[in-house]
């Protein structure tokens, strides 16, 4: 299972997702974020996430896209 021990964290409409290094640092440089870490745009954020990060976040991003599994 994965952990959640040095991943940093994004604000969403629905939570918090947790994001590794590589991630974070992507999503900041493509300035998803606005001064309070909030990301709007979740379908770019979804589109910049490795796998892994989106494995880690599953329930958040199934209720966010309107999954019904």
């Amino acid at each position: 299972m994965p952990s959640s021990s040095g991943r940093k964290t994004v604000a969403v409409m629905r939570g918090l997702m947790m994001l590794c290094d590589s991630c974070y640092d992507q999503v900041m440089a493509e300035q998803l974020t606005d001064h309070k870490n909030f990301v709007q745009n979740y379908e770019a954020l979804f589109d910049t996430i490795c796998p892994g990060c989106t494995d880690i976040n599953r329930p958040l991003v199934d209720d966010m896209l309107g999954s019904s599994e």
